[in-house]
């Protein structure tokens, strides 16, 4: 646990040597949990945090959630651990954070140095994206907290399939689920959901960000995502200078729990070339 802001972080750091560090954004409901099958494989110092609100890290109830105010803690977190350059490497609603970092950098504000960037499945044109119906709820003031109070096991499984091409282990859901609820999680969503208004409010901050990212980047995706669709990935390697689009066939939202092999290999290459 790392104290930021009077609150307690979760933060992996782990792995060594001469490469750059990786830091590593996870999405929304989950935590950086997704990332435990590929962390151990991709031979570099690895960093990843789950979000104020996700996963172990504290989740008041007092607290905003904005994508703004989730970049100062990545920003805090990379100062604490004497991180001052990294690729990063950001899925779904870590997307955004990782534009909103980038929008920094163009503007000179950024205290961490940005060598690579990887986009994975990540609904940054909102106004594309097709929401779930569970997404689509917790955006309504009212219903998202009855919609909060009453989700389950059974109902956040049912949501999560609904995004996956390949079987992922019930286990593996099972273990989502303990994260998101643990310390009252479930009830902080429909105030985390307020994180998609963002995305079109800054719409022209984050876009023209990676419109003025002068550094390599991937974008890596799963191709049949019914959320994040593939005209998403589309448009962001036109927009980003020195994108390139790397198509996972037959993967859905979550690539790095649906084919951690293939994503393994997509990275690695893509961070030694």
């Amino acid at each position: 646990m790392v104290r930021v802001r009077n609150m307690n972080v979760f933060v992996v750091d782990e792995g060594a040597g001469a490469a750059t560090p990786l830091l590593i954004l996870h999405g929304f409901p989950t935590s950086s949990f997704d990332f435990r099958g590929v962390i151990p494989r991709l031979g570099r110092r690895v960093v990843t945090l789950d979000f104020p609100g996700f996963g172990f890290s504290d989740k008041p109830a007092d607290y905003s959630y904005s994508l703004v105010e989730q970049a100062d803690v990545v920003e805090m977190i990379a100062q604490k651990l004497e991180l001052p350059r990294a690729h990063l490497w950001a899925h779904d609603m870590g997307t955004s954070v990782a534009t909103e970092l980038l929008a920094r950098r163009a503007g000179g504000l950024l205290h961490l140095d940005v060598d690579r960037l990887i986009l994975m499945n990540g609904s940054v044109h909102a106004e594309m994206a097709h929401l779930t119906p569970s997404q689509r709820m917790l955006r309504r003031p009212i219903l998202g907290r009855l919609f909060a109070r009453v989700a389950n096991r059974a109902t956040y499984k049912m949501q999560m399939k609904r995004v996956l091409a390949r079987p992922v282990p019930d286990e593996e859901i099972d273990d989502q689920f303990t994260l998101l609820a643990l310390n009252d999680g479930h009830l902080r969503l429909p105030r985390i959901m307020g994180y998609y208004d963002e995305r079109t409010r800054f719409r022209r901050r984050w876009i023209g960000a990676l419109e003025a990212f002068d550094r390599p980047a991937m974008i890596l995706w799963g191709m049949l995502d019914p959320v994040a669709v593939p005209a998403i990935a589309e448009a962001l390697a036109r927009e980003t200078p020195d994108a390139v689009l790397e198509r996972l066939d037959g993967v859905g939202h979550y690539p790095q729990l649906e084919a951690p092999e293939l994503v393994v290999e997509r990275v690695t290459h893509f961070l030694q070339g």
